[in-house]
């Protein structure tokens, strides 16, 4: 279970005060779903962000009542002076798993090759990006946090392998998925919701929330 009780958030812009949440309440329960439709510049990152405990609220609460992924394609616990294989066995222990399990299992789905064995801080942008889906993908989660959806690659053979073990692995977990986009959504979730000034409204069905989101747009 995740729950935000009367959750506010804002940034100042410079020029004025950019309200992401105001004194927000919703849960998502597991086994529940949910996709988030949220146009562009309404702060979707800043809430996923906050799901994963990434970012903290000006007020309010966020009870995590479950094993929570950090967003695809974010790992911020990987450290650039250490190797791919440093990396996994790392954070392997901080999840209590096994860190040869981990480093087998990210070294096959990577595909990075001898760069493993290298610091991540060599890596081009597209090896980094295969090399932390990979890890996370070796975790294991009860909800996975995703924005926008799975994060591409210019390795069509790592799209396909990671896009199907992400597909068997959300068959048993709960997705959150923030999108501005409801064809996103359609792939991951039947609840859906609407981010619109600093409030979630949740609806039992994507399409009664597409309508508010068409309307609103």
């Amino acid at each position: 279970m995740l729950e935000f009780n009367g959750v506010s958030k804002s940034f100042w812009t410079g020029t004025r005060r950019k309200v992401i949440l105001d004194r927000a309440s919703f849960r998502v329960n597991l086994g529940q779903s949910l996709g988030i439709l949220a146009p562009n510049g309404t702060g979707k990152t800043t809430l996923i962000n906050m799901m994963a405990g990434i970012e903290k609220p000006d007020e309010g609460t966020i009870t995590r009542a479950c094993r929570i992924s950090f967003p695809l394609g974010f790992m911020g616990g990987v450290v650039n002076r250490n190797t791919g294989r440093g990396n996994c066995r790392y954070i392997a222990r901080l999840y209590d798993l096994d860190p040869d399990d981990v480093e087998a299992f990210c070294r096959w789905l990577s595909g990075i090759e001898e760069y493993f064995d290298m610091p991540l801080g060599t890596y081009s942008q597209g090896m980094r990006a295969r090399f932390t889906f990979s890890l996370m993908l070796a975790l294991d989660f009860d909800m996975y946090l995703i924005d926008e959806g799975m994060p591409q690659t210019t390795d069509a053979a790592f799209n396909k392998r990671a896009a199907t073990i992400l597909r068997e692995r959300l068959e048993d977990t709960t997705v959150v998925i923030v999108s501005h986009q409801p064809a996103t959504l359609e792939r991951y979730a039947r609840q859906a919701a609407v981010l619109r000034d600093g409030q979630l409204h949740v609806f039992d069905s994507l399409a009664e929330a597409q309508a508010l989101y068409d309307y609103q747009a």
